[in-house]
């Protein structure tokens, strides 16, 4: 189901207008709806149970989509992490040091004057 169906329907559309006032119980949810639409506690069930399975459906891609780009980022990080490590300057010697921490950090053509 798509994201417009579901908000299509009034029933689901006052279940999130409640929610969106704070958390509710879903009994509270099926006395509301229940005295406004005239369902059953199965009907007003159903309808959460659509929701449900839309939010989930969203969380999973967006789970999907943030993996990716934090996998990406966890990697840069722990690069940068060994890199920091290899280059530490030495207080025993800081200039050779500092050069070697500039020889790799800047471009081949800038220590070459």
């Amino acid at each position: 189901m798509h994201a417009f169906d579901v908000l299509g329907d009034p029933v689901r559309r006052r279940i999130l207008e409640l929610l969106a006032t704070g958390e509710h119980t879903a009994g509270n949810i099926v006395e509301v709806i229940q005295k406004e639409f005239g369902l059953s506690q199965a009907g007003v069930s159903q309808h959460l149970k659509v929701l449900l399975q839309e939010v989930n459906s969203w969380l999973d891609q967006l789970r999907g989509f943030w993996e990716k780009g934090l996998s990406a980022l966890s990697a840069e990080i722990a690069r940068g992490k060994r890199e920091r490590r290899g280059l530490a300057i030495s207080l025993s010697d800081p200039v050779t040091s500092f050069v070697e921490y500039l020889r790799v950090r800047l471009p081949p053509c800038a220590l070459t004057s």
